[in-house]
């Protein structure tokens, strides 16, 4: 989905992207698109947060169920006392969703070329992210299942000639950036975590909790602060243990349209520079540099997997498929 449009089409975009995944937020997302009364609610918030996962996951940490119809949201928005106002302001859509990982590790080995790696993730939140080493993966192709790693399973549904691994990458150094990077070990900020999970996406839910007792057995370096300020300076960092891969997945959407051109830039000079790679993956207008590389249309609803600034492959946004090009 694409923030910093209007909001009622943010909303139908929204809606789109949901489609197939999540009933309940593609009905609830199409009514607001359409409901006069409770857009002038949302426009009311500052632009980054009028976003439907925040507002849609405020109100379910103030107790409208999910997945319910429309009318409760409706109801809670415009009844507001202040407290769902309160928690889209004070809160992010910081969600972690570790099954990317079955997304990225085929660029991440193609990157690691036998060797230690130093992962560098953009908008980390909690870092659930930077363990791809933990996990177990079964990636379905056209020929059968391969599999690779021990731990949680994740599951990927692949096409196309995708670089898949026998043996994961070694993470030598796992760290990452973010504005209000979130404790593991806060039970507060993992049940927000929780509650930003689809309502419908139980296996998600469940794959959260694993994902928190990973982090929580080996806690990521995190910084707090500006990626555009503090990137540069983390990958000096990073790179003492090892090569660095700085990667990011539905992150860069956040930032207005200026800061993207300014974060890419960045990142194609840090990659001339011979002092990183780079693993994107993003909508397909939040990098259009990158976008434009790939060959023809992207699907409807799918995220464009780059490396180092070109697109590689077409994702799910929650790790459920990638068709790699070529």
């Amino acid at each position: 989905m694409e923030l910093y449009t209007d909001v009622a089409g943010q909303y139908a975009d929204f809606a789109t992207y949901a489609r197939g995944d999540s009933p309940c937020f593609e009905e609830w997302a199409a009514a607001v698109a359409g409901d006069s009364e409770v857009l002038a609610w949302v426009s009311s918030l500052p632009p980054v947060k009028q976003q439907p996962n925040l507002v849609f996951a405020a109100a379910r940490w103030h107790g409208v169920p999910a997945a319910a119809p429309y009318d409760a949201l409706r109801a809670a928005l415009l009844g507001d006392d202040g407290a769902i106002r309160a928690t889209i302001l004070e809160r992010a859509t910081q969600t972690n969703e570790v099954g990317r990982l079955a997304t990225l590790v085929p660029a991440f080995t193609l990157l690691a070329d036998g060797r230690p790696v130093s992962l560098l993730e953009v908008g980390a939140s909690a870092g659930l992210c930077l363990y791809p080493d933990r996990y177990a993966y079964a990636w379905t192709t056209g020929s059968g299942v391969r599999t690779a790693g021990a731990g949680p399973v994740l599951r990927c549904e692949v096409t196309g000639p995708a670089p898949l691994p026998d043996r994961l990458p070694e993470v030598a150094w796992r760290g990452g950036i973010d504005l209000n990077p979130l404790d593991v070990t806060d039970d507060d900020a993992m049940g927000w975590l929780t509650t930003l999970v689809w309502p419908e996406h139980d296996d998600r839910r469940a794959r959260l909790v694993d994902a928190i007792e990973v982090a929580r057995s080996d806690p990521p370096v995190l910084v707090r602060g500006d990626l555009l300020d503090e990137l540069p300076s983390l990958v000096e960092r990073a790179g003492r243990h090892g090569p660095v891969v700085v990667f990011h997945s539905a992150v860069i959407a956040y930032l207005e349209d200026n800061d993207r051109q300014r974060f890419s830039s960045m990142m194609r000079d840090l990659v001339a520079a011979d002092r990183c790679h780079w693993v994107s993956n993003e909508g397909p207008r939040v990098l259009p540099d990158v976008t434009a590389t790939a060959p023809g249309e992207v699907p409807s609803g799918k995220f464009v997997l780059g490396i180092d600034g070109r697109a590689v492959a077409w994702t799910h946004g929650h790790g459920r498929s990638i068709a790699w090009l070529g």
